[in-house]
């Protein structure tokens, strides 16, 4: 029995003793037997999943923006336009050649960024094209964005060409392509243009916004008759609104 007792004993403390060395050994082929990438290695991976969240090393090209909503013919116009635009024969070619081919969508697309790049004459060029389509159809929104891109780029003439065949159409834009083109004609220098874009705002069946009458009552300044009448049509659809009224001789005018 007493023997028993110590058998059972010495093979505990074997087992024990056994175990704790085993624990204690350093462990040499677990490396060896399963192969661990680096750390750098993943931290190196996770740094450019990082970077590609901000930047995907793509080039930033005038027309990446909207390449994805752009076909591959229209982006081949685009790029046909800008190249023969100064040239008019190889220009009126390449329309009647490339151009006319587009479909309606395309024909849209193409206008939309030619007026983003301020191609503005190639973007009037192609509206002019786009209204000699079968499925054309006076839209006040092609206008409206053709107008305000020339009237920026200080292209009145056209500006004015484009209006009457707008009002021919029997379209009346909104507020913003009037204040516009209202800024545009007299930073152009000619306040009877802008008098003539603001009797045709007053004939529009859209209700009148401030905007416009207070950047034309600012360009009026040093013509003091022409300001009147206009702040008088401003008075009386705007009563509650207060008009700034500086000294008249800072013009001249005593």
């Amino acid at each position: 029995m007493a023997s028993r007792f110590f058998t059972k004993r010495w093979q505990l403390r074997h087992l024990t003793s056994s175990f704790f060395t085993r624990r204690s050994m350093p462990i040499k082929d677990a490396s060896a037997s399963l192969p661990l990438r680096p750390f750098a290695s993943v931290f190196e991976c996770e740094k450019v999943w990082v970077f590609r969240q901000y930047h995907d090393g793509r080039p930033r090209g005038p027309l990446w923006r909207g390449k994805k909503l752009i076909g591959k013919e229209a982006l081949f116009v685009i790029s046909g336009l800008k190249r023969f635009k100064d040239d008019e024969d190889k220009l009126h070619k390449f329309i009647k050649t490339h151009v006319l081919r587009l479909l309606k969508l395309d024909m849209i697309a193409v206008l939309t960024e030619l007026e983003r790049q301020q191609e503005v004459s190639l973007a009037l060029e192609m509206f002019k094209v786009m209204q000699k389509q079968e499925w054309y159809k006076p839209d006040v929104f092609l206008y409206k964005d053709l107008i305000i891109a020339l009237a920026r780029s200080k292209k009145m003439d056209e500006v004015l060409q484009l209006w009457e065949s707008m009002r021919k159409e029997n379209l009346f834009p909104d507020s913003q392509t009037y204040t516009e083109v209202i800024r545009g004609f007299l930073n152009y220098g000619s306040p009877a243009d802008a008098m003539n874009i603001y009797e045709d705002m007053k004939n529009s069946p859209d209700p009148p916004e401030e905007l416009p009458f207070r950047i034309l009552l600012k360009g009026l300044l040093p013509h003091p008759l022409l300001r009147n009448k206009v702040k008088q049509d401003f008075e009386e659809l705007f009563p509650d609104s207060g008009i700034y009224d500086p000294p008249q001789e800072i013009f001249g005018v005593r």
